[in-house]
């Protein structure tokens, strides 16, 4: 990132943008990202109720009931200097001295890691998704695409579990069909942005801070997936 910000300075090109980059790190399980923005990442997992700590249990739903335990695993934090006014990295054509300037450097940048496990489903979107569908819709249509290329069947986590000890991982289904779960959520996205009778992720917090809006927030959107098999691409 900070590379990339002497680049556009030297070349002097105007303009700023929220920025999101990640490293997974598949020796030790690691992925680290830097974010500046209302750009992010989360981690969806599939978490035991009865081993799950206090915060991810889900005590209002009676396990027989529970069509699926994939849960938020993690969230990464945004910048925002107001409402709607998130931190950017950007170029004016001379320095930034302003403290209060929602224009950033690199250093600024909120950056962390987390620990992944086989079976993440790890997004990294701007805000043109989360703005749109909320993050429990993100999970259920993640959780059917598992559903559809059978990552998931009716034996749960613990029918995965045994396919893994047999040797599936499913690597060139979760290669090819990965793809798709990103393009789904960023139709959804932009389906939601331009329905005004629903009320979104944005017209919720912009309700909070005194703003009326309704329906969606019509935005550019990028989404990536990635799907933690544990195995190479070439296994089955």
């Amino acid at each position: 990132m900070a590379q990339s910000y002497e680049r556009v300075k030297e070349a002097n090109i105007i303009g700023s943008s929220t920025a999101c980059v990640g490293l997974f790190d598949s020796v030790h399980h690691q992925l680290h990202f830097s974010n500046i923005g209302d750009s992010g990442i989360i981690v969806l997992r599939h978490i035991d109720s009865d081993v799950a700590s206090t915060l991810q249990r889900n005590r209002g739903t009676p396990r027989l009931e529970r069509k699926s335990d994939l849960r938020i695993a993690f969230v990464s934090q945004q910048q925002l200097k107001a409402f709607n006014h998130p931190y950017q990295m950007g170029w004016t054509g001379e320095e930034i001295v302003e403290k209060n300037s929602s224009f950033k450097q690199a250093s600024d940048s909120c950056t962390s890691s987390v620990h992944i496990l086989r079976g993440d489903i790890i997004i990294m979107a701007t805000d043109g998704l989360f703005d749109n569908v909320d993050i429990d819709d993100i999970t259920k249509i993640a959780f059917e695409w598992e559903q559809q290329n059978g990552m998931i069947d009716i034996g749960g986590i613990v029918g995965r579990d045994k396919r893994w000890a047999s040797g599936g991982s499913l690597t060139d289904v979760s290669a090819q069909s990965i793809p798709k779960l990103a393009d789904i959520l960023c139709q959804k996205a932009r389906e939601n942005s331009l329905d005004n009778t629903i009320d979104s992720p944005f017209a919720l917090l912009a309700k909070e801070n005194d703003i009326m809006w309704s329906g969606g927030m019509p935005d550019d959107c990028t989404v990536l997936a990635m799907h933690v098999v544990g195995k190479q691409a070439n296994s089955l």
